[in-house]
């Protein structure tokens, strides 16, 4: 059925697949949250998915390659926003609603824009800059900081986003030549060795099969979204595919009312909805100027 698609339309299935697994491992690891501390539940995940990613890339033969000098500095701080993105905003999942993260998270390709702007020196015009201002009144919409359901994890995602932007402006820069195995596998395995460090400050739990499966689960859903990712990207228009990724605030909110209970309010909804338009609207633009 997918080969019989057009490539638009793999593309965006893969999308929405690769965001359904990015989804799923979400709400894994938040449940893994009433077994473990943060520190043990991503470096007991780590171990699974650099196991996995170190076998993929081997099989590529990208396990063990030269990396130019002017790469190095580069890859250093793609793993260090790796690193810092992904503890705060797993800290922002284990203590608030998983669809407000997710929807907090999802302005990134607004901030991607800007910080490309901002440091990279790329061309935006005051459309795109008006849709990241209004993609952030949105985010603000979303946090309501003031109110009585204002969580202060807030913050931590608000910072994810920032750190995780680090990540995506270094990644672009990378020589295309650096295979994307070889870079996941870094950074999976930077992410081990941090928490393994980390570990003897923190309260170590016992594993069982029960607990233990759940982050088992979930770096089998980290690494499915990463091949999905890839494929997503390279088979359709980016500009057609890109708006796709977007999904995963559907499967957030399903998820947090179903498996959490968490159910959105209002303004969540309208914030949330405000920041897919204008992150849409992003890609849009980006995608119309490319072709000029």
């Amino acid at each position: 059925m997918v080969k019989n698609m057009s490539d638009n339309a793999r593309g965006a299935f893969f999308m929405a697949v690769c965001m359904a697994a990015f989804g799923i491992n979400d709400a894994l690891m938040k449940l893994a949250s009433e077994h473990f501390s943060l520190i043990q539940a991503m470096f007991v995940r780590s171990i699974f998915t650099t196991l996995l990613l170190g076998g993929f890339a081997w099989h590529k033969k990208a396990l063990f390659i030269a990396v130019p000098k002017k790469d190095r500095k580069l890859i250093f701080f793609r793993i260090v926003g790796e690193i810092l993105g992904s503890f705060l905003f797993l800290t922002a999942i284990f203590n608030m609603p998983l669809a407000n993260a997710t929807a907090i998270l999802q302005s990134m390709p607004l901030a991607v824009t800007l910080g490309g702007a901002v440091f990279l020196g790329e061309a935006v015009g005051w459309r795109r800059y008006l849709a990241v201002l209004i993609g952030f009144s949105a985010v603000m919409i979303i946090v309501r900081p003031g109110t009585e359901g204002f969580n202060t994890y807030s913050f931590f995602a608000l910072a994810a986003v920032a750190l995780l932007v680090l990540r995506d402006l270094s990644t672009r820069r990378i020589s295309s030549q650096i295979p994307s195995s070889f870079v996941s596998f870094l950074s999976s395995a930077a992410i081990m060795l941090t928490t393994g460090f980390l570990l003897p400050f923190t309260d170590w739990v016992p594993l069982s099969v029960e607990n233990t499966s759940l982050l088992f689960a979930a770096s089998l859903f980290v690494i499915f979204g990463y091949v999905f990712s890839v494929s997503a990207m390279r088979i359709g228009e980016i500009g057609f595919v890109s708006p796709f990724r977007y999904t995963i605030l559907l499967w957030s909110i399903v998820l947090g009312v179903l498996v959490f209970g968490d159910i959105p309010d209002f303004w969540t909804i309208v914030g949330s909805a405000l920041v897919v338009v204008t992150g849409i609207y992003t890609f849009y633009r980006e995608q119309k100027m490319a072709h000029r």
